[in-house]
């Protein structure tokens, strides 16, 4: 990139990303904390106060509040088809506080959830998150099921 002077007016950035950090990949694994881009592509990374120098009339100015920003990372990790076809039978717990809270959310899910689909408690919870710091127990679980009967079976929730 040409070094800019006050003469040279810099390309106008379509977003600038500030009051972050930001790894610039660089051999020494620095970081700025702000960058501009354009046409999906980094112009430049630096301090605030310079990368704002890159803000035109119409360039989108996002405050990451001291997240950081990785380029080039991707979660390739990815359960779309199953997420788009089981989206409203899965439960996530992630984050619930308590184990009262998270049987509840799964009483509440489980009258939502149509025979002969199993509820499915999905994501990135642990047991350690829960004040009660344990897994709930089958005595507690099996409540939350609705009897549902059907020609041949009693449809239940369990996991996936």
């Amino acid at each position: 990139m040409a070094a800019q002077t006050s003469e040279t007016p810099h390309p106008d950035a379509s977003i600038i990303l500030i009051n972050g950090r930001i790894a610039t990949q660089d051999g020494r694994r620095s970081f700025a904390t702000a960058v501009a881009i354009k046409d999906g592509r980094f112009l430049t990374v630096g301090s605030d106060q310079e990368i704002l120098a890159y803000r035109g009339a119409t360039t989108q100015v996002i405050d990451l509040g001291g997240r950081t920003v990785i380029p080039g990372l991707n979660d390739s990790h990815l359960h779309i088809i199953r997420g788009g076809l089981n989206y409203n039978l899965e439960l996530r717990w992630d984050g619930v506080p308590s184990l009262a809270d998270a049987l509840r959310m799964l009483r509440e899910q489980a009258r939502r959830t149509p025979p002969p689909q199993w509820v499915r408690v999905v994501g990135g919870w642990t047991e350690f998150q829960f004040a009660e710091r344990r897994m709930p127990t089958l005595e507690e679980i099996n409540p939350s099921r609705p009897t549902r009967r059907s020609s041949s079976c009693t449809c239940t929730t369990g996991p996936s």
